[in-house]
């Protein structure tokens, strides 16, 4: 029956979206060792990688009970190359926040507040991701100048801004919405609309547009 089909059986048959990150990790590493079976191992990593707030080194996975240097070095190329696909200059046409999930995930890993822009042409295309600022721990001051300037030189004929909650949370502050205003109001005199404002944490994230449409000018 299909409910019992293996890691590659069922990625063949439904698409590597309906396997469990359980199931992706079982696939990456192959087997298991003599101390743990690959399922079991694959559940240790899976709720390292869901814990901590940095990508891991040899020495962090080298902890986890089971996982040698071999399967630990898979895991690393496996996140080393993921990480240079989501910073590649490979199109996306932008309709959803989805579509920008990718490339705003390594903001979770981050100890410190990053403050991203987003620069759209006229199709939705991403032209390019640039930082505008990090901050503190749960700050990143932000001035509007600073947050066009990169727009202004791609040519934008868009804009999203991205920031991370080091906590975690993806819960939007009062000052989350307040420079949101600020940049939506930044962008209309400056004919380059904000689209959305995406809070990226460990647990998710959040469109202020989805929150809060009323706020910006366009959306998607």
């Amino acid at each position: 029956m299909q409910e019992n089909l293996l890691p590659r059986e069922k990625l063949q048959t439904k698409g590597a979206n309906a396997l469990s990150n359980e199931e992706l990790i079982a696939l990456i590493l192959g087997s298991g060792t003599r101390d743990c079976g690959v399922f079991e191992l694959s559940r240790h990593i899976s709720e390292y990688l869901s814990s901590v707030a940095s990508l891991p080194t040899m020495d962090s996975l080298r902890k986890i009970h089971g996982l040698g240097t071999v399967k630990a070095s898979q895991i690393l190329a496996c996140l080393e190359l993921s990480n240079r696909y989501i910073l590649s200059a490979k199109a996306v046409s932008v309709v959803s926040p989805e579509d920008l999930l990718s490339r705003l995930a390594g903001l979770k890993f981050e100890e410190r507040e990053r403050f991203v822009v987003v620069t759209l042409n006229s199709a939705n295309y991403v032209i390019d991701v640039h930082e505008v600022t990090s901050g503190l721990v749960n700050q990143a001051p932000i001035h509007p100048r600073e947050a066009f300037v990169k727009a202004i030189k791609d040519n934008a004929v868009s804009v999203i801004f991205a920031h991370n909650h080091p906590s975690g949370s993806t819960e939007p502050s009062e000052q989350d919405y307040a420079i949101t205003r600020v940049l939506c109001a930044a962008g209309k005199v400056l004919q380059i609309p904000v689209i959305d404002h995406i809070i990226v944490g460990k647990g998710g994230y959040t469109s202020l547009c989805r929150e809060n449409p009323e706020i910006f000018e366009r959306s998607f």
